[in-house]
């Protein structure tokens, strides 16, 4: 494989983790596996709507299903996936904590009092 197709499959696992909804879904699967059902209960959402994220999640392997009677249960295929979740939530803990920083550090001065009269 070479290097550009290797950055083009990353770009693309970053793309199916990069919504909010799928996110979302990560998260409760963190912890444990769960049944569709529970998931769009979970997260207040139509069954269709989690279902298609549940594919998209799928079909790049990130979480793999299995039928309980009538229900669908869902688990996270690789620990590396709950790392990269985590260390994104504490990017931007720490992104969030060194703005809040920088805007003590320096008072603004308000726009219209930097305008020749």
């Amino acid at each position: 494989m070479d290097k550009e197709n290797k950055y083009e499959e990353e770009a693309e696992l970053l793309k199916t983790l990069g919504h909010p909804i799928r996110l979302k879904i990560i998260e409760i699967l963190i912890n444990n596996q769960s049944c569709v059902r529970n998931i769009w209960v979970n997260l207040g959402l139509p069954q269709a709507t989690v279902s298609q994220h549940l594919v998209s999640l799928k079909n790049k392997g990130i979480v793999s299903c299995k039928r309980d009677g009538v229900m669908m249960c869902y688990k996270l295929n690789d620990k590396i996936i709950e790392k990269i979740f985590n260390t994104v939530k504490g990017y931007k803990r720490k992104t969030v904590h060194n703005n809040s920083r920088d805007e003590e550090a320096e008072p603004q001065t308000p726009v219209s009092s930097k305008l020749p009269l």
